[in-house]
């Protein structure tokens, strides 16, 4: 009778045992398994991250591709070389129209600032231009100032472009290598400088997408590392445990006996 009361208290003790760890492990799991949702939702949100980024990159590439880029490689006026200022003056007045409001233009004029310069790499004699939207504009004139209704303040500007190209006689000027062109240009529209300038910004926000990106799958790829050493662990040390846990009960019944004995 008193082993079967020590065998019902034992059973009952181990019962209530079993539900605390039942509890604590379905406590652990349930833990377990928000922080793996909270860290599968901020994966997916660096992941989206980094897609946009380099969405964004592929944008920026894109316009900038068929504006400055294109721009920079349709030039012709591609070699440096310094030239010499020879003369420059106004030799007439150019007609032009602003804008007043909506629908509404109205016509002005600007002084044509004609600048000749000897190309030193040459010897040759070529008009200079300001940049290729001001030869396109108008080739015989240096630099083509925005129309404005102060035909007074268009001429101070001129004037003033014309005195410093009088004080600075040598210039750094760009000029077609073909010599098929009889103009050279005192800067480029798009040039190298600004080029890789502009190039910069998408380019870290290309490396910056893929960074997150690598991140995000090397930190799922370590931690899915780490999850199957440690099922590999439990395999290991669960027989073994409980091989141990049932000598021990053994040894506590065998001597329970023998004491009541």
């Amino acid at each position: 009778m008193f082993l079967w009361a020590g065998s019902k208290g034992a059973q009952g003790s181990g019962s209530e045992r079993r539900t605390i760890y039942q509890k604590i492990r379905g406590y652990d799991v349930l833990e377990k398994r928000r922080t793996v949702t909270a860290l599968k939702a901020g994966e997916d949100r660096a992941i989206l991250l980094g897609l946009s980024m380099i969405l964004c990159s592929a944008m920026m590439y894109f316009v900038l591709g068929i504006t400055m880029v294109r721009s920079y490689s349709d030039s012709i006026w591609t070699e440096e070389s310094n030239c010499t200022v020879l003369n420059s003056g106004i030799v007439a007045e150019i007609n032009c129209s602003y804008n007043c409001g909506s629908e509404c233009r109205k016509s002005s004029r600007y002084p044509c600032l004609q600048v000749y310069v000897s190309l030193n790499s040459t010897g040759k004699v070529l008009r200079l231009s300001y940049n290729e939207e001001a030869n396109e504009a108008n080739p015989e004139c240096f630099y083509i100032p925005k129309c404005r209704k102060d035909h007074t303040l268009m001429h101070t500007i001129v004037m003033n472009i014309s005195e410093r190209l009088k004080t600075h006689t040598q210039v750094l000027c760009y000029y077609d290598p073909s010599e098929q062109q009889d103009s050279v240009l005192l800067t480029r529209l798009y040039g190298r400088g600004a080029i890789i300038s502009s190039l910069l910004w998408p380019t870290c926000t290309l490396v910056g997408g893929t960074l997150i990106i690598g991140m995000v799958k090397l930190t799922q790829y370590l931690s899915f590392l780490c999850e199957q050493i440690g099922r590999i662990k439990r395999m290991g040390l669960y027989p073994l445990t409980r091989a141990s846990h049932n000598k021990v009960c053994t040894r506590k019944f065998n001597g329970g006996i023998q004491d009541g004995v």
